[in-house]
């Protein structure tokens, strides 16, 4: 072995090397973030126009909505500023669309698109808002008066069985 050899394989050569490789690491993941900025999203930012709102049994139920559910269950998104950085945006668009697919209360009376009828019993299961939701948006945490009121709201406007037919037998 050479003495050149022993050298450079030294424990403070070998820090040198690591250290080397992890800004090299780091240099590469923080490219790849700026180069993903220009993969577009989709709609992140931008709202269809609003159709037709169910007729909500009272004020309060369809602010208790709006508070916890319209971001993704409605036109009337509020995108927050980080739904517009990859790849974070790409997961809140999906999540929109999908909230949007399965629940819209801004497309009211196409029945394809208002599953009514379920909202009450996610709400009451737990099942929604979504607990990754939650953190970056403690208004859509709910007390529990405040929870039992939504659900007894989406009953009373969306009733049990055909929510996009409620709102005509509702004053009987």
């Amino acid at each position: 072995m050479t003495a050149g050899t022993a050298s450079s394989s030294t424990p403070a050569s070998r820090r040198g090397n690591a250290r080397r490789i992890a800004a090299i690491a780091l240099g590469g993941v923080i490219g790849l973030l700026l180069i993903i900025q220009f993969i577009p999203a989709g709609r992140a930012g931008a709202n269809p126009p609003v159709l037709a709102e169910p007729v909500w049994d009272t004020p309060q139920t369809r602010a208790l909505f709006f508070r916890a559910c319209a971001d993704c269950h409605s036109n009337e998104t509020v995108w927050p500023w980080y739904s517009q950085v990859a790849p974070v945006s790409w997961l809140i668009v999906r999540d929109v669309n999908e909230g949007r697919a399965k629940f819209n209360v801004s497309e009211w009376g196409r029945p394809e698109k208002n599953e009514g009828d379920e909202a009450a019993e996610t709400v009451q299961k737990g099942e929604m808002p979504l607990w990754f939701y939650l953190p970056l948006h403690p208004e859509a945490n709910l007390s529990p008066l405040e929870r039992q009121q939504l659900i007894d709201g989406l009953l009373a406007t969306f009733g049990s069985e055909h929510g996009s037919e409620r709102g005509d037998d509702k004053h009987d």
